[in-house]
């Protein structure tokens, strides 16, 4: 080659590399790594660089929609807990005496290192490996609660006396005791029954209706469709079953695949819920529907679900699909309205998950579920009760309900009496599940199936959340 043209052929790639250069400095990635620098070494008041980060990713997802979000490294593991409906803990449901700050048991979980320790609802944690636990918020309480299966953790507890209610305080023994306990795989239950029974199960059974089934549904994880099973499990081994209730009250949502599986339940066939990802250009991109199953558990037995202001995403779903078929009546108050899909994608290397908002949710008849921040109450979103079933309790009587289901999911204590207030008929405490049993009373009763018809297979978005 001649010289000239080796000269030429240099100078040419040395133009490519320089314009590549400026390219890159031009990208925005490239300028974010340039500002983060200079705050690094600039700054007035030094910052970690991972935190900088960190802020750098929030305010980039701060920019989309309410229900995306970063999840750094430290939270990882609980929410991940949350869908699991696993962690390595000691048990214990806890509530914080509002007055005083003291931190109260209101349950064990049954068979937990907590309740195997002999703690019972009523006892108060003084201390964790000698950590005061008093006016600590709760979050970091589960910090220091869970951790490892194995590791051990010491907690100090004085004991309550009489009958307990975790949210009114009560004299406690003057002695404490200290119970090493060592962290054990705990699972966490989102289908409660009407009352626990004395060896710590659930009666999903109406105490004073007793022909009428009680499912409170409280999330939606990874086991709940295998707990909805259990519990119309429970509910065949007696007859005479008139109705059931699906309570789904201040349910935050949760999988897309467990709020499916469970309308999968109670649905003959047809389309339990569609989504409707994101828009290319100008057309509208095409329904994806997820149909159910051939079979329907519990056939011919009425239903009633019960919703209000916090029933959210995937609840919203189960009320919309029951409601769409006609298979439940609707009870409670106008749902929250959060009908998109959040997936769940972790970052390399294990740094945290990105909570990305990615499709919405269509109701089997095609309306939408999700409101968005400019519609109105007049607009189409969310579940509605049917007509003549519209009640919202007052403040007054959701704290005095609120008090009594505390006390009835509490694990019975041996040797203490029950609390007078327990023994109060459901009509009496709950105003909607009276409309409810009401509701059930003028509804005809087919002949009961129960069992195993369905057989649903695990839907394809596990990895997908419905809300927090």
């Amino acid at each position: 080659m001649p010289l000239r043209n080796l000269f030429i052929l240099i100078a040419c790639l040395l133009a490519g590399v320089a314009a590549w250069a400026a390219r890159h400095r031009d990208l925005p990635g490239s300028r974010i790594n340039e500002v983060l620098a200079i705050i690094s070494r600039s700054a007035l008041e030094p910052v970690a660089t991972r935190q900088l980060f960190e802020a750098a990713i929030q305010g980039a997802v701060g920019q989309l929609d309410e229900h995306s979000a970063y999840i750094p490294r430290a939270e990882q593991n609980g929410f991940e807990a949350l869908l699991d409906q696993q962690f390595g803990g000691v048990g214990l449901e806890l509530v914080q005496d509002e007055a005083t700050g003291e931190l109260v048991v209101s349950s064990p979980v049954v068979s937990g290192p907590a309740w195997q320790a002999g703690i019972v609802a009523g006892d108060r944690i003084i201390a964790i490996d000698g950590q005061p636990t008093q006016g600590v918020p709760l979050a970091r309480i589960v910090g220091l609660l869970r951790g490892p299966i194995g590791t051990p953790v010491t907690l100090r507890i004085a004991a309550a006396r009489g009958t307990h209610d975790p949210t009114v305080r009560e004299e406690t023994d003057t002695a404490t005791r200290d119970a090493r306990l060592e962290r054990a795989l705990v699972t966490t239950e989102t289908v409660l029954g009407d009352r626990r029974r004395p060896d710590g199960t659930w009666s999903f059974r109406i105490e004073d209706e007793p022909d009428v089934g009680l499912l409170r549904i409280t999330s939606f994880g990874e086991r709940t469709a295998g707990e909805i099973d259990a519990a119309l499990a429970s509910l065949a081994t007696e007859p005479s079953l008139r109705g059931i209730v699906l309570d789904l009250r201040g349910n935050p949502g949760g999988l897309l695949s467990a709020a499916v599986a469970v309308c999968d339940r109670f649905v003959q066939s047809g389309v339990i819920v569609a989504t409707r990802g994101r828009r290319e250009g100008a057309e509208e991109p095409p329904l994806e529907p997820r149909e159910a199953t051939a079979g329907e558990m519990c056939a011919g037995v009425p239903m009633v679900v019960l919703i209000d202001g916090l029933t959210a995403s995937a609840a919203e779903i189960v009320a919309a699909c029951m409601q769409d078929h006609g298979r439940a009546a609707i009870v409670g108050s106008r749902t929250f309205g959060k009908g998109t899909v959040q997936s769940v994608v972790p970052l390399g290397g294990g740094d945290g998950l990105l909570k990305l908002t990615t499709a919405e949710y269509v109701r089997p008849r095609g309306a939408a579920i999700h409101r968005r921040p400019d519609d109105r109450d007049d607009a189409t979103w969310g579940v509605v009760p049917d007509r003549g079933a519209e009640i919202a309790p007052p403040a007054a009587s959701l704290e005095r309900l609120r008090r009594w289901r505390r006390q009835r999911d509490a694990v019975a204590v041996p040797g203490r009496p029950a609390s007078s207030a327990t023994s109060m008929a459901s009509r009496a405490m709950d105003e909607v599940l009276a409309v409810a049993l009401d509701t059930l009373a003028h509804a005809s009763v087919a002949p009961t199936q129960f069992g195993g018809e369905k057989e649903t297979a695990r839907d394809a978005d596990d990895t997908v959340a419905a809300g927090e």
